[in-house]
C-alpha cells in the first residue's frame, strides 16, 4: 500500500548528526591502538600481535554479532539497536579508560565496544530509508560513512598525541569520556520516525529478517553486489592495516607510511561528501559503483609500484577518495534493489562480507610476502587483480528500479 501524505523535516538532520557522533566515536575506539602498537606492546609488556588483536578482535566479533544485530534493527528500531550499540560503546569505552592498566581488562572492553559496532554501523541505511526522501538517501548513507572515515582519521591522529601528553592510561581515560558524550547525544536527540513519511511512495509492510536473508540470497544482483563488497572492503581493511610493511620494504619511513594511510582517509572523506550526492542528484548509482572500482584498480596499481613519495600520496589519496565513496552508495543501491527486505539485513551482510574478506587478505598478505625482503609487491598485484574483477561483476549490475518509480513519481523536494 503507498501512502499519500508524506513530508521531509529538517530534523533529519539533528538525527543524521547524533548517529554520526556515535558511529566516529566507535570507530574512533577501534582504531585507538594501531597508531601506537610499539609503545602499548612495552607499556602492557606484550607482543606486536596481542596490541593487534585489540583491533582484529573488532572484525572477528562482526563476524559473529552482524546477523543477530541486524535482526534487532530490522524488529526494533534503528533507535532502540543504535541505543544499545551507543551505551555498549560509552561504557566499555568508559571502563576501559578506568581499568586501562590492565591488558586483559582493555581487551575485554574492546570486545564490548565491538559488540556495539555492528548495531551501530548496520542502522546507516535504515537512519536514511527513516527520515530522507529517496533522492537524498546515498548523501544521508554518505555522511553516516563520512562519520565512520573521520573516526578512523582522529584516532590514528589524535591517539598518540594524547599518550604523547598524558600517557597511555589518560589517553584512555579522555577516550571513554568522549564515547559517554557521543552515547548520551545519541539517547537524546535521535528519534525512530518522522510524524509522517519522508516518502510519498515505498511505505508498503517490510520482511521479516529471516524472509529478507532468503529473499537477498535469491536476488543475483545483490549476490553481485556481495562479491564486490567482498573485494573492495576486504583490499581496504588489508592495505590499511599492512601500509607500514607494504612501504618500508620501498625505502618509506614509518613517518611516511603512517601518513600515507592518513591520506587515503582524507580522500575518502572527500569521496563521501562528493560521489553519493553526485548520485543522488543524478538518480543514478552503477555509473558510480564502476567509477569507484576503475579509480581503485588505478590507484592501488600506483600504491603497489611508486617508487616516489608524491606519487605514493597521489595515488593513496585517490584510492581512498574513489573506494571508500564507494561504500555508501553500495550500501545505499543493495537496500533499493533488495526492497521490501529491510535496510538493517542488507547492510549488515554487505559489512560482514568486508570483515570476512578482511581477515582473510590480512592473513594472505603476510603469507605471502617475499621472505627475504619482506616485499609485498606479488600480494598487492593479486589484490589489483581482484579489483579488476570487482569492475568485471559491476558491469551485471543493473540501475535500481525504485530510483525510477520515485522519479515517476514526483518525489516532494525536500524541506529546508
Amino acid at each position: 500500500m503507498q501512502v499519500q501524505n508524506s513530508k521531509v523535516y529538517g530534523y533529519r538532520w539533528v538525527v543524521l548528526l547524533s548517529f554520526m557522533a556515535i558511529t566516529a566515536v566507535n570507530q574512533f575506539l577501534w582504531i585507538t591502538f594501531a597508531p601506537i602498537t610499539e609503545r602499548a606492546a612495552q607499556f602492557y609488556g606484550v607482543s606486536d600481535l596481542s596490541i593487534g588483536l585489540l583491533s582484529l578482535s573488532f572484525m572477528v566479533v562482526y563476524i559473529i554479532v552482524s546477523i543477530p544485530a541486524s535482526w534487532i534493527i530490522d524488529n526494533y528500531g534503528f533507535r532502540w539497536a543504535v541505543g544499545l550499540g551507543a551505551v555498549l560503546t560509552g561504557v566499555f569505552g568508559l571502563t576501559r579508560g578506568l581499568l586501562a592498566d590492565s591488558y586483559t581488562w582493555v581487551l575485554v572492553s574492546q570486545i564490548g565496544i565491538a559488540i556495539g559496532q555492528p548495531l551501530v554501523l548496520n542502522a546507516v541505511t535504515t537512519v536514511a530509508a527513516r527520515w530522507f526522501p529517496i533522492e537524498e538517501r546515498a548523501t544521508a548513507s554518505g555522511f553516516g560513512s563520512l562519520a565512520m572515515y573521520l573516526g578512523i582519521f582522529a584516532g590514528l591522529v589524535v591517539t598518540p598525541y594524547l599518550v604523547i601528553q598524558s600517557s597511555i592510561p589518560g589517553a584512555l581515560m579522555v577516550d571513554g569520556l568522549i564515547a559517554v558524550v557521543a552515547a548520551a547525544i545519541f539517547l537524546v536527540f535521535s528519534r525512530e520516525h518522522p510524524p509522517t513519511p519522508a516518502d510519498a511512495v515505498h511505505q508498503e509492510a517490510r520482511a521479516l529478517m529471516w524472509d529478507g536473508l532468503r529473499q537477498t540470497v535469491r536476488n543475483r544482483q545483490f549476490l553481485v553486489l556481495l562479491g564486490i563488497f567482498f573485494v573492495g572492503l576486504g583490499i581496504f581493511n588489508a592495505v590499511t592495516t599492512w601500509i607500514e610493511e607494504i612501504l618500508s620494504p620501498r625505502g618509506f619511513s614509518s613517518t611516511q607510511a603512517g601518513f600515507t594511510g592518513g591520506l587515503m582517509i582524507v580522500g575518502g572523506i572527500l569521496g563521501a561528501l562528493v560521489l553519493p550526492t553526485l548520485s543522488d542528484r543524478m538518480r543514478r548509482r552503477v555509473p558510480f559503483i564502476l567509477l569507484a572500482l576503475v579509480g581503485s584498480s588505478i590507484t592501488l596499481l600506483g600504491i603497489t609500484y611508486a617508487g616516489s613519495y608524491d606519487w605514493l600520496l597521489a595515488a593513496s589519496f585517490g584510492m581512498g577518495f574513489f573506494l571508500l565513496s564507494a561504500g555508501p552508495i553500495g550500501f545505499q543501491y543493495g537496500a533499493e534493489i533488495t526492497f521490501p527486505v529491510p535496510e538493517g539485513t542488507s547492510n549488515g551482510l554487505l559489512l560482514m562480507m568486508g570483515q570476512i574478506s578482511g581477515i582473510l587478505f590480512i592473513v594472505a598478505m603476510d603469507a605471502l610476502k617475499a621472505p627475504d625482503t619482506g616485499s609485498m609487491t606479488y600480494p598487492l598485484v593479486g589484490l589489483v587483480a581482484l579489483m579488476v574483477l570487482g569492475v568485471v561483476l559491476a558491469f551485471r549490475l543493473h540501475e535500481s528500479a525504485l530510483l525510477s518509480e520515485a522519479e515517476s513519481a514526483g518525489e516532494p523536494a525536500p524541506a529546508p
